[in-house]
């Protein structure tokens, strides 16, 4: 649509503005050559870089996406490695992993409340979409014990970047922090905070335990990619939604709305958007548009 539109003469902004995600996997299960599929994590997982170093408040599990981003591609020693780790448990993944696209989702699609009470909520086990994943994906890995877990890790890259001991030092240091009510652990107090909110505690956060507790394994390693979803640039409007054209001035009849119309890449939200407040942005602009096209019709 934008280079459709480029081509009647409008003028494009931001393309180079892209959206990516850091929690991305190979699909086993493929629609298109390509497909990417993104965790939607809950806050227990624990993130590793490629070097098996835990990665520094914010970049946890959910919070800051491009934050991640920026230390996981501008870190010197990590410019080689395309790639970050989760570790986790049994128990979280059953609680916290959820899949993006709607294929993954069959029981939010389907609005079918009885199954996400069943599988999500009241089930034993994980998902049955995240389940597949977990058999299936190339980028799982399972093992009872962290050892056999590192090295299951490492095979899974060109050669062994990890270190055992380097790793089971970082999971015993946060899994001392548990015992404490007053843990300075940014991730514990976060998963604590989130397990206030009831819907949370019921359907999306793991009951805090340790990782190394072999009654929550075996231990879960998530190979992790950088997944690019979409450009935020798109098509320069005015204030009334019209298309711009290279000139600056509108093209004649055409307006745009929503994200084609770029307000996520510098536009409505600047350039650090947050996906949840998207929505705001496509009913203003499209407001805007029905207006502007209403007022040029009457």
């Amino acid at each position: 649509m934008l280079d459709i539109s480029a081509r009647a003469g409008v003028r494009l902004v931001n393309r180079d503005r892209m959206w990516h995600y850091t929690e991305g996997l190979q699909n086993w299960d493929p629609i298109w050559p390509g497909h990417g599929i993104r965790i939607l994590p809950g806050p227990s997982s624990l993130w590793f870089d490629a070097l098996g170093r835990r990665l520094p408040d914010p970049c946890l599990p959910g919070y800051d996406t491009l934050g991640t981003l920026r230390h996981l591609r501008t870190t010197e020693d990590l410019a080689d490695h395309d790639h970050s780790w989760f570790i986790l448990t049994q128990k979280i993944i059953e609680k916290e992993f959820a899949l993006s696209g709607s294929e993954q989702n069959p029981d939010i699609t389907a609005r079918d409340r009885a199954g996400f009470l069943r599988d999500r909520v009241l089930g034993k086990g994980a998902p049955k979409p995240v389940d597949a994943f977990l058999r299936k994906g190339a980028d799982f890995v399972t093992a009872p014990t962290l050892e056999q877990l590192v090295e299951k890790m490492n095979a899974l890259t060109d050669k062994p970047l990890l270190d055992a001991a380097l790793v089971r030092r970082q999971i015993e240091a946060r899994d001392l922090q548990l015992a404490n009510a007053y843990s300075k652990d940014a991730q514990i107090q976060g998963i604590r905070n989130a397990r206030r909110y009831i819907g949370d505690r019921l359907g999306r956060v793991a009951t805090p335990h340790r990782i190394l507790d072999p009654a929550a394994g075996p231990l879960i390693g998530v190979k992790l990619h950088i997944l690019t979803r979409k450009t935020l640039g798109g098509i320069q409007t005015d204030l009334d939604s019209r298309a711009l054209g290279a000139d600056g001035a509108p093209v004649e009849g055409l307006y745009a709305a929503g994200e084609v119309a770029g307000f996520g890449g510098g536009g409505v939200h600047g350039y650090n958007a947050l996906e949840g407040t998207f929505l705001g942005g496509c009913l203003f602009s499209g407001r805007a548009a029905g207006r502007a096209a209403a007022a040029q019709t009457a």
